[in-house]
């Protein structure tokens, strides 16, 4: 399947990283987030990548023009300098379609804006490319393939530090229990479509609001719920979270490794 990723949003709430990064570029150790989303479909066979662009779209293309691959593989160095080779590769399989979406669009726009590039799918996945997770990606695919509806993504709870409050009508708490404790789970923004979705989303739209609304209404969006690992980096404080799980070698998202050991992509 390709995998749409929608890579055009500002990261408002990132800022201390710096505005001419876009957010999908953040670094989480030697790679930026949106390589990390990547190396996971890769990982599970699915390498044929439409990458929706926007804001700070060069800086997007820069980086793949110029990738780097002795970053983050093994190496022989020989021959004064001269002579390198890889004991293995990151992309050298990957096909990644650049399409400018534009600066200002929603999620909606930005899909229908890659149509043309997914006329001979059936299905498709797509990602917001600012989350990472453990799950086990043939799972959600049967799961989705299984029900035959026309939109489906993965449902978590939201990994928040703030309490959900009850009132009575005259101002009253009646109960506050932390967010993380209810039964409130959130858009996990890994997501799996039929081509179909196309027919439920009209310019303009975004694509949870009025498109999720009508496959609401015909009872075809599902949610697969994953209590597994999942993180978003949303703030700085998220980006600092992911980046000390990988100092330390604990990165859940990193399934194409074994014990540390970099398996195939």
């Amino acid at each position: 399947m390709k995998v749409v990723l929608f890579c055009g949003g500002l990261g408002m709430r990132i800022r201390e990283i710096g505005d001419d990064i876009p957010k999908p570029m953040v670094p989480i150790g030697y790679r930026p987030i949106l390589w990390h989303v990547m190396k996971y479909y890769a990982h599970f066979g699915h390498t044929d990548f439409i990458l929706c662009l926007g804001h700070r779209a060069d800086v997007i293309k820069k980086y793949f023009l110029n990738y780097e691959e002795t970053i983050s593989n093994d190496f022989v160095l020989s021959g004064g300098g001269r002579q390198i080779d890889l004991m293995n590769r990151d992309i050298s399989n990957w096909r990644i379609t650049f399409a400018d979406t534009g600066v200002t669009s929603n999620l909606g726009q930005r899909l229908r804006a890659v149509q043309p590039y997914l006329e001979e799918e059936e299905t498709f996945l797509a990602n917001y490319a600012d989350g990472l997770t453990d799950l086990h990606l043939p799972t959600l695919i049967e799961h989705f393939q299984r029900h035959g509806k026309i939109g489906n993504f993965v449902s978590v709870r939201p990994n928040l530090s703030y309490h959900a409050v009850s009132l009575g009508c005259d101002g009253l708490v009646d109960e506050i229990t932390p967010i993380t404790k209810t039964n409130l789970r959130i858009n996990g923004g890994y997501f799996l479509f039929q081509r179909a979705i196309f027919d439920y989303l009209c310019n303009g739209e975004e694509l949870v609001q009025e498109p999720f609304q009508r496959l609401i209404a015909l009872q075809q969006l599902m949610a697969y719920a994953y209590d597994g690992f999942f993180a978003s980096m949303d703030t700085f404080k998220d980006r600092q979270h992911l980046e000390d799980l990988y100092a330390r070698g604990k990165a859940p998202w990193e399934v194409w490794r074994t014990n540390g050991r970099l398996r195939p992509s």
